[in-house]
């Protein structure tokens, strides 16, 4: 088995010799940062037991949002804190796929492409939500994913929205939706085209894209779900998770990178061989924009929408006649490293940060 720093500190160095200047500043420091990753060369962290005295020196993480080893555990804080937001009604998750002819237009412009994205799916979904033929809600509530790999890492840009069945009408009450149906896919294929090609006309950037891509359907898939609980766990695995993890990586030597996948119609595990450079390539073509949000909130979960949470399911339990449902749910912890004493096994407590190498005394 291998690790994706294995990876890098074989060939990052080569492949940036290699591309030059061509490689953008933020490859750049993916590259760096997932390379020195718990080696000490980030400098080192010092815990103390308040138990037995032990002192530890922990080589620090980079904490880059594209390093497998520093996300590992964030999906779980993320899926308890939209737990608590669940609405006692059904759900829907939707994606939206972009056509494989703005797929490389899209990659070279990622920044401007992917808010595009993001502004295109929202509009179109509160457009179709007011109309009364369908909830005729003004307000409606959503969470967007953005995920842009396929399983051998190819890059497939496309958006998951998870969607409470219903909307706030302008009194305040809840108008639910079908149960198995929110609003038709049909319509909502040319609204997010269209609303994206008029971004890209004021982006000045609609001349660089294929004229085909605005005579295509744009794949827009629309199922129920049920309770929203079964949706937000499927959709936490993306929320945090990076084009691959450790674990799918057997092997990596002076050629290539072996890899394993799932086929998508067999649902069997399947053997990838990539040259390093090309796996490298299909790496890096997955890193997010500087300061980019890849998960987004509307409507009425967003933090700053002027009802609260609790105001909104009152509503759609008072709509619905139905008891406001619990969800157990565990507190979300901080974003912190648990270190372990070696000695009694007690959690130990953060000392000091030091940048000069020090002897491990755990």
């Amino acid at each position: 088995m291998a690790t994706l720093a294995e990876v890098f500190v074989r060939h990052g160095q080569d492949y940036l010799r290699k591309h030059g200047s061509r490689v953008p500043a933020a490859h750049r420091k993916v590259i760096h940062a997932i390379s020195v990753c718990r080696t000490g060369e980030l400098g080192h962290a010092i815990y103390r037991c308040d138990g037995c005295g032990t002192e530890r020196v922990m080589n620090r993480s980079c904490g880059n949002r594209h390093c497998p080893t520093c996300q590992h555990d964030k999906a779980d804080r993320w899926l308890g804190a939209q737990l608590s937001k669940l609405l006692p009604c059904p759900y829907f998750m939707i994606t939206f796929t972009v056509p494989e002819e703005i797929r490389r237009f899209m990659r070279s412009n990622s920044g401007v492409c992917y808010r595009a994205f993001f502004a295109a799916v929202a509009g179109a979904l509160k457009t179709l939500a007011r109309d009364e033929e369908f909830i005729g809600a003004t307000d409606i509530g959503f969470t967007a994913v953005l995920h842009t790999w396929g399983r051998q890492l190819v890059y497939h840009p496309h958006i998951h929205v998870i969607v409470p069945g219903g909307g706030l009408a302008q009194s305040g009450e809840w108008r639910p939706s079908h149960p198995r149906f929110l609003v038709p896919v049909f319509a909502l294929s040319p609204l997010v085209r269209g609303k994206f090609k008029e971004a890209m006309k004021r982006a000045g950037l609609l001349g660089k894209i294929d004229p085909v891509v605005w005579t295509k359907g744009w794949n827009v898939q629309c199922e129920p779900v049920g309770r929203g609980e079964n949706a937000l766990r499927y959709v936490a695995r993306y929320v945090f998770k990076i084009a691959i993890s450790n674990s799918r990586i057997l092997s990596c030597d002076d050629r290539e990178v072996v890899f394993t996948y799932k086929d998508t119609k067999t649902g069997r595990t399947k053997t990838c061989r990539l040259a390093a450079f090309e796996f490298l390539r299909r790496f890096l073509q997955h890193v997010l924009p500087r300061g980019f949000t890849k998960v987004r909130h509307y409507g009425f979960l967003h933090p700053n929408f002027r009802q609260s949470i609790d105001e909104v399911r009152r509503a759609v339990c008072q709509r619905l006649n139905v008891e406001p449902e619990v969800t157990e749910v565990s507190k979300p912890q901080a974003n912190t490293r648990v270190v372990v004493c070696p000695r009694c096994g007690r959690p130990m407590k953060f000392v000091a940060m030091i940048r000069i190498p020090v002897a491990n005394t755990g």
